[in-house]
């Protein structure tokens, strides 16, 4: 039967592959796709292929199947990982961590999103209110943090923009008692431009199609995407993505997690200024550079509660400072039409950061006694954003290939050298794996 198994769906470790090379294991790996199987091991690690369709292998009768059990003892899977992550923890009491690596529209997004659930559908369901609350917010953080973080790119129609940890914390008896997240690098570039065929932050797209004709008249927005210079370029654009209905689900998952009302208007407010702030022209009289659209600037100051003339002189002036004195000095069209970019970009990465410090004010540890109770342990799960190459690349774009560079040599060590000083240890004859 295990013969059989494996003709039928190749080798679903490739550990035992008998012999290991690129067009073996390619060949290996395309036919367990082509067979349903998305997941094949490689030891205690996991590669998995982005099947891009929804897959019935991830509900609670599957849930049930890897609690529990060995990594080898079920077919190749992410819960096979993630249970054994949590038992790890559990039976040693020390923190545990889940990498989730691969290019841009490999599926990590999707992968860490089953990997909480599995976490949270493990651990003591209904036991106690606080850990249900904990596991609730946890789960409700993700859809908030991916309409403010992620976008529509032409490999993936929701594609992190930043990188993203998030430590679960569990007590002594290994219920999730709260958590934390740190986010990095958000790509703020995607604010103000947009590669052909990709869209914007998903957070703008969910307000214009979703907010009501309230919210939108105390916002003065309209519901046409391509009235507003900084979207306008994805406005057209066809995707799976149903802004409207995200709009209802971010605006309720808010709720739930503790943001006030008054919060979440603040939210809108700034997005708005945002997309107001794109459509700002700037003209010369002489050598003087006039905001051409008045209008939008009252509109700008109504948003951020600030007068006019303050909003102008930012737009118009820099501040210079020369020895003692500080002096106003006006900018020309160009550095007008640059400040007014990184502005935009600036609130938008603190109206971003604002969010993660929110969440994680809500669901930090509390009120846990480590004297009573004993020390908290952790799983990490790691999800950051892709390796891409662009037509033109950015600074950005350097710095996301860089961290992915790194993380892939860290991955090597770990697997690769450590396993070779193991074999080293104990006398095993192997052939040396040279690494970077």
């Amino acid at each position: 039967m295990a013969e059989q198994e494996s003709l039928e769906f190749g080798k679903a470790d490739f550990v035992l592959m008998d012999n290991v090379s690129m067009p073996e294991f390619m060949a290996n790996l395309k036919l367990r796709f082509e067979k349903g199987r998305i997941y094949t091991f490689i030891g205690e690690v996991v590669v998995s292929v982005n099947p891009y369709k929804l897959l019935n292998i991830y509900g609670r009768d599957t849930i049930e199947q890897y609690k529990g059990r060995e990594l080898y003892e079920r077919p190749p899977h992410l819960f096979a990982i993630a249970d054994a992550a949590y038992k790890a923890m559990k039976r040693r009491s020390k923190d545990t961590c889940i990498v989730i690596s691969g290019e841009s529209g490999a599926g990590k997004t999707e992968a860490s999103k089953y990997i909480m659930q599995y976490i949270a559908a493990i651990t003591n369901p209904g036991q106690r209110a606080e850990v249900e609350r904990v596991k609730n917010m946890l789960l409700k953080s993700n859809c908030v943090l991916e309409a403010f973080g992620n976008a529509k790119t032409n490999r993936n129609d929701n594609s992190s923009r930043f990188g993203k940890y998030m430590d679960i914390n569990f007590d002594f008896k290994g219920d999730p008692i709260g958590g934390h997240i740190n986010n990095y690098l958000l790509e703020k570039s995607r604010v103000i431009v947009q590669q052909p065929g990709e869209r914007s932050f998903h957070s703008f797209y969910q307000l214009l199609q979703g907010g009501s004709e309230q919210i939108l008249r105390s916002l003065h927005l309209q519901k046409s995407l391509s009235s507003y210079n900084y979207i306008h370029v994805g406005a057209q654009l066809k995707s799976s993505i149903n802004d409207a209905a995200e709009f209802k689900v971010v605006a309720d998952a808010m709720k739930v997690i503790g943001f006030k009302p008054e919060e979440i208007q603040t939210v809108y407010k700034i997005l708005a200024t945002i997309l107001h702030l794109g459509n700002l022209k700037f003209v010369v009289d002489g050598d003087t550079p006039l905001i051409e659209n008045g209008k939008v600037v009252s509109v700008i100051a109504e948003l951020l509660s600030t007068k006019t003339d303050m909003v102008e002189k930012a737009l118009l002036y820099r501040t210079v400072a020369t020895g003692r004195d500080i002096i106003d000095k006006q900018h020309t069209e160009q550095e007008a039409s640059y400040g007014r970019d990184a502005f935009a970009k600036a609130i938008y990465e603190r109206l971003f950061c604002w969010i993660v410090t929110r969440i994680n004010d809500i669901i930090e540890v509390k009120n846990y006694d480590t004297t009573i109770h004993g020390k908290n342990t952790v799983i990490g799960v790691l999800d950051i954003y892709g390796f891409e190459i662009f037509d033109n690349n950015s600074f950005e774009q350097f710095c996301i290939n860089y961290c992915n560079e790194k993380l892939q040599q860290l991955f090597i060590q770990l697997v690769l050298k450590q396993e070779q000083e193991e074999y080293q240890r104990e006398g095993i004859p192997w052939k040396h794996v040279g690494f970077l």
